[in-house]
């Protein structure tokens, strides 16, 4: 059957790929949902050191990439890949066995290092991979083997947390990577090396790069809408944290951070159908709306008094509203994603619409950052690590979690940390509203001009 007929027939290196990416992306998620809690309580740094260093993190896994095109092009896929998972083992390797501050930052810089080399080399595989009869069908299955690969490493660390200490969880992804790396080195063969070809320079990415920030327009669109993933990184930022220290050990908030991929894979269809024909702006004002209730749902838990009975199960308060919470994001998720590349491009002058979308995912590396940080300085404020208190407040917090006293004034308030996400949502959607205001008015003084 030909590659270019609607079948699910593809090349073996795209299976391959695809396998691999799942690895990857099983390991990278199995760390990184457990990343701040591992540098607290095993390297030893506060809420905000962590929040700094895991922000920094994420923030240049989605920046590397950018530079690391040409290197893939230059060396071929299969070393390419190669060299990266060999890098991942390594970087994960590296966490698990050492646990002060200058080897696990090398161990980082390795993981950044290793991920964004993967990252364009699989893309560029899925689509020299298929052609336009076939390529929505491999990047479907593209996204979600991606999905699966989050909600599998996620899946996986819970259990291993609970059960051998948060300090186990690299070996887990060091794990991963070494099965993709076997994975490439075997079943790959080189006569089908469909690397990518004709990507930039480090010099072209770099211009481009600052032809894109230099556009005030699209610079402000990407502060703007950085603020709508700053509050869904703190599935990983604050919310695994929060829900040790106010639930108990014994919650899998890797688990809880998996409702947002499921609603996505179940509702992403619907609503892109939903919104096809509308503006770019108007789908992704929804999902800016939506996006501050997820924390207030999150804040919600400090309302009730008690476990909560809903069909027939006995949930803790903080179960419930996580899912509640999550669950929004991933709806204005489904909102947002499908138009803000669209909106993205009408920001280009005629003819660089291809430069500025390249960059256009310049809004998660701030995101990142900032919501990493931020988290850092709210939990340490509102929702200590226990072991930073006095032994006295250690012990009555203890007995809180069993159901043997209150909170200690230490944690009374809290929930406070979400209503600071709460003003994020609510001054990113003020802006974006501002935004939309002024460029059209601008737009419109311009069309009477010329």
């Amino acid at each position: 059957m030909s590659q270019g007929a609607q079948s699910w027939h593809f090349p073996r290196l795209f299976w391959t790929g695809n396998a691999a990416e799942l690895f990857e992306r099983a390991a990278y998620y199995g760390t990184f949902i457990a990343l701040r809690t591992y540098l607290i309580r095993v390297v030893g740094l506060d809420d905000v050191q962590a929040g700094w260093v895991a922000g920094l993190f994420g923030g240049w896994i989605y920046l590397v990439p950018f530079f690391t095109g040409a290197l893939a092009d230059r060396i071929g896929f299969r070393p390419s890949l190669m060299v990266a998972f060999a890098l991942l083992t390594l970087g994960y390797g590296t966490l698990g066995v050492f646990h002060t501050m200058a080897p696990v930052g090398v161990g980082l810089a390795l993981i950044v290092l290793g991920g964004a080399i993967v990252k364009p080399v699989i893309t560029g595989t899925v689509s020299k991979s298929s052609n336009e009869a076939n390529r929505a069908r491999a990047f479907s299955i593209f996204y979600m083997v991606v999905n699966i690969g989050s909600f599998t490493g996620k899946t996986i660390v819970a259990p291993l947390r609970i059960q051998m200490g948060v300090e186990m969880v690299p070996y887990f992804s060091a794990g991963a990577s070494f099965l993709a790396l076997i994975l490439v080195a075997m079943i790959f063969f080189p006569e089908r090396d469909t690397s990518r070809r004709g990507s930039k320079s480090i010099r072209e990415t770099l211009d481009g790069m600052w032809m894109a920030m230099s556009n005030m327009r699209f610079l402000m669109l990407i502060l703007i809408t950085a603020g709508f993933w700053a509050i869904q990184g703190q599935l990983y930022a604050s919310m695994p944290d929060y829900v040790l220290r106010m639930a108990g050990e014994t919650y899998k908030p890797e688990w809880y951070a998996n409702i947002n991929p499921l609603v996505v894979v179940l509702f992403v269809v619907l609503i892109t159908q939903l919104v096809r024909k509308w503006k770019p702006q108007n789908s992704i004002l929804v999902a800016m709306i939506l996006i501050p209730f997820s924390a207030i749902s999150m804040a919600a838990s400090a309302w009730f008094h008690g476990n909560v009975h809903i069909f027939g199960m006995e949930l803790h308060p903080i179960t419930l509203m996580m899912i509640i919470g999550i669950a929004i994001q991933g709806i204005a998720e489904c909102f947002l994603s499908p138009k803000w590349l669209e909106f993205a491009s009408l920001q280009a002058p005629k003819g660089k619409e291809g430069t500025y979308l390249g960059f256009a995912h310049m809004n998660t590396f701030f995101a990142w950052i900032f919501g990493f940080a931020f988290s850092g300085y709210l939990l340490s404020k509102y929702c200590p690590e226990p072991s930073t208190l006095d032994p006295a407040i250690q012990a009555a917090h203890q007995a809180a979690l069993v159901g043997q006293g209150p909170m200690p004034e230490a944690y009374v308030h809290a929930h406070y940390l979400w209503y600071a996400y709460v003003g994020v949502g609510f001054i990113s959607l003020a802006a974006l509203l501002v935004f939309i205001a002024v460029t059209k008015r601008l737009d419109e003084k311009k069309a009477a001009i010329g």
